[in-house]
């Protein structure tokens, strides 16, 4: 019985339900920051069916906890801070790039932006990179790692640190994924033509004008200019000294067995792709649970207006203040209500109708019957959820790859994107007609399809777990094999054997 390896990896990797005997022992080495996020929601899951997890993290992390019941961790000391385990540091980065965005003259934020990233890119990696020389330099954990016998590593290649790692211990590599050191996944290992692929930092769809097309290319140079003159060097010296002088980063990142990619072709443009890519976008979505009394009361009181979301994510807690005041006066012109997830101190325009929170229960938000918008940062997660339950967005991006979500939901029909560089009272945000007869179109036309589409994902996961549960109640037995010959200690590919 042949049966596709990348289907029954997943399977048996992360959604099988298996004996205590047969349950798996997994090395994971995750990117903290939001990365961490959905990487915990799989772990939970491993955990849940019996898998013995191990986690590698560091003592400085901002996000991933010591304590807890379903992995047991190894906490790394480093003297190198990284910028994203700094909350401090990741909101004053926000607000420094929110500035320049509204600087004058589109040339000079442009160099002053990209200065910003590389700069942010150049402290990560490096300590990324430290971080790893820590662990393979430290002979004691070394020798327990490999007594350990793990059976495969599961790690975010965003940061290196666990892909070298991996090859050390001469593991078979699973991804969860969307992005490598410098580019979207897909680059490193299928084809991306860049007359219609959009690149990161791009902002253009995959119709492309000749204009956009050079762009596109413009933004491609300046990823491989960091990837080769920062990102490269930066993990070189402990490859060279630990693995071999004559590969790369970028080589061991492509050497993985299994791609779990965090998109959905809901939103994302039609691309080429290869066979050990299996697409999760969404996979951390779910049912909405009940609100809490007292937001339940404030959310019922809209009547049949409805109410707005706001949330601009993990790492910004609020705006300027400027921008704060301009944001707070155009909710005030609305007629639905709007909860607005704010940090620190009341804009002097907030209305009647806006009820403010430092903590908002998202998921469970955008899933209420009476939610009619999302105002959001354009981060993965949460435009996964608006989309699962249903729910246009009107964007407001500030960094990274928010802008190029955006920009996919637009080119969809599901949301409407503004720039924070030209944000003021006399923008379409406060226009009460325009805003919401766009989100009434969008609901109707568009998110009805989208939102089960991206549902029947978590049911066709569901339906694999059952077949899979009835072919080993039939006597069939399990077998996981390296898909990469020669670099661990499996050999071979993934299949079913049967016992009859």
């Amino acid at each position: 019985m042949l049966l596709h390896p990348q289907i029954f990896v997943l399977v048996v990797f992360l959604w099988s339900v298996p004996p205590l005997s047969l349950a798996g022992k997994i090395l994971v080495y995750p990117v903290d920051g939001s990365h961490w996020l959905n990487m915990d929601i799989l772990l939970r899951e491993l955990h849940q069916r019996g898998h013995k997890l191990t986690v590698v993290r560091s003592a400085n992390s901002w996000y991933i906890p010591e304590n807890t019941t379903h992995y047991t961790p190894i906490t790394i000391h480093v003297d190198h801070l990284s910028s994203l385990e700094d909350p401090e540091y990741m909101a004053s980065f926000l607000k420094r790039n929110i500035a320049i965005q509204r600087g004058e003259g589109s040339v000079w934020s442009f160099m002053a932006l990209q200065k910003e990233v590389i700069t942010l890119l150049e402290e990560s990696h490096k300590s990324s990179a430290e971080m790893v020389r820590t662990i393979l330099e430290d002979n004691k954990l070394v020798k327990t790692l490999k007594e350990s016998k793990y059976d495969l590593m599961l790690t975010d290649p965003g940061f290196a640190g666990g892909v070298i790692l991996g090859t050390y211990l001469g593991l078979p590599m699973v991804y969860n994924v969307r992005w490598i050191t410098n580019a979207e996944g897909h680059f490193a290992i299928a084809p991306s033509p860049l007359s219609y692929i959009p690149t990161i930092g791009s902002r253009v769809t995959d119709k492309m004008s000749f204009a956009n097309k050079m762009k596109n290319f413009l933004h491609y140079g300046i990823g491989q200019y960091i990837d080769h003159l920062l990102t490269r060097p930066l993990y070189q010296g402990v490859i060279s000294e630990h693995i071999d002088p004559n590969t790369n980063v970028y080589s061991l990142i492509q050497g993985a067995d299994l791609w779990l990619m965090r998109v959905d072709f809901v939103f994302e443009f039609p691309r080429p792709t290869m066979p050990n890519v299996v697409y999760i976008g969404g996979f951390q979505c779910k049912p909405f649970n009940p609100l809490p009394n007292e937001l339940e009361k404030f959310v019922e009181s809209s009547g049949e207006r409805g109410v707005v979301i706001m949330s601009l994510g993990t790492l910004l807690g609020s705006l300027v203040p400027d921008i704060s005041e301009v944001v707070a006066s155009a909710f005030a012109r609305l007629p639905q209500k709007v909860i607005w997830r704010h940090v620190g101190e009341k804009p002097s325009t907030l209305g009647n109708n806006t009820l403010i929170v430092d903590w908002l229960p998202q998921n469970d938000l955008l899933g209420h019957p009476k939610t009619k918008a999302f105002v959001t940062h354009g981060g993965t997660n949460g435009i996964y959820e608006a989309i699962y339950h249903g729910v246009p967005m009107l964007g407001l991006p500030l960094i990274f790859d928010q802008f190029d979500n955006m920009i996919r939901l637009e080119a969809r029909g599901v949301a409407q994107v503004l720039d924070v560089a030209a944000l003021d009272y006399s923008k379409n945000i406060s226009s009460q007609s325009n805003y919401t007869s766009s989100c009434d179109c969008m609901l109707l036309r568009h998110f009805s399809f989208t939102s089960v589409m991206l549902k029947q994902v978590a049911l066709q996961v569901g339906t694999f777990c059952v077949i899979f549960q009835d072919l080993l109640d039939r006597g069939y037995s399990r077998l996981f094999q390296h898909t990469n010959p020669g670099r661990g200690r499996f050999s071979g590919h993934i299949c079913l054997n049967s016992n009859e």
